[in-house]
């Protein structure tokens, strides 16, 4: 009977710590290992450092799902330290408090005074769970009138790894690809420092937060060769950050850029260029 018994405690300890289903198919991947992990293993993996930056394409309702998913399941096997938001900046840190308060949905979004770049339709579940947790929620962005004031002049930036010619080159090219080759040649020194004072910000904020702590930002922001866990390295951390990306299916991922990447389903999208092109006037 006792063997029974202990059977029994161990079954049901197990089952406190049960993970949900996730809600987004697709592959993930340990990029060190190769091994294709299911989603449970993935959590069970994260659940182990002390900083993660999870990577996300901004309008992807199956990053987003995956996201409150990780946020939900993360709590089950850990006491959370702290979230933080590339989403939210300085300016929205004092209306967390009131927004805590808040039941409804549009509620919480005006009391964040939630900016209309990030669609709340998206984002909203995420928020609006981490307000009903114990745990901080962090804005980790700059302020406009910071973002302005770089790009009118651009402070010096510190470290060897993020003022490496290889990653900013790298950034340059994605600048202007996501600008389908349209952002003039001068602006673009001003383009790279706004980035990259983001990433520090970030890392800044990341390395300041209560532990275990998570940043949710964009999978470039996210990348450990081209973002906030480069800054992280330069402004001293021991240890690296841990980095999960997810990406959609037929996107080149690797160790270089992040540890583990969930690939969701191809989306389809719109055409940026033709509207960036009308912006322009090309």
């Amino acid at each position: 009977m006792r063997g029974l018994w202990l059977l029994m405690l161990v079954l049901l300890a197990g089952c406190q710590h049960a993970v949900a289903p996730a809600p987004v198919s697709g592959e993930i991947r340990d990029l060190h290992t190769g091994e294709v992990l299911t989603a449970e293993q993935l959590v069970r993996r994260l659940a182990r450092p002390e900083r993660l930056i999870i990577g996300e394409q901004h309008d992807n309702a199956d990053h987003h799902a995956a996201q409150l998913w990780l946020l939900q399941a993360l709590g089950e096997q850990r006491q959370q330290g702290s979230l933080l938001l590339e989403m939210l900046t300085p300016d929205q840190q004092p209306k967390v408090a009131d927004a805590r308060q808040m039941a409804e949905s549009a509620a919480v979004a005006k009391a964040l005074d939630w900016q209309d770049g990030w669609d709340w339709a998206l984002y909203g579940p995420i928020v609006r769970f981490a307000l009903s947790q114990p745990h901080p929620l962090l804005a980790a962005n700059l302020d406009d009138n910071e973002i302005r004031a770089v790009y009118r002049q651009a402070p010096a930036l510190s470290g060897a790894r993020s003022n490496a010619a290889s990653v900013q080159d790298k950034l340059l090219r994605q600048i202007s690809d996501s600008h389908c080759g349209l952002l003039p040649e001068s602006q673009m020194p001003a383009m790279l420092a706004v980035q990259q004072q983001r990433d520090r910000r970030m890392a800044e904020r990341l390395l300041a937060a209560p532990t275990p702590s998570i940043l949710l930002a964009g999978a470039w922001h996210a990348r450990k060769d081209a973002g906030v866990p480069l800054h992280v390295l330069d402004l001293g951390a021991a240890k690296e950050s841990t980095v999960l990306i997810l990406a959609e299916q037929g996107d080149a991922v690797t160790a270089a850029m992040a540890d583990y990447v969930w690939y969701t389903p191809s989306t389809a999208k719109p055409d940026y260029c033709e509207q960036m092109r009308q912006q322009f006037g090309k």
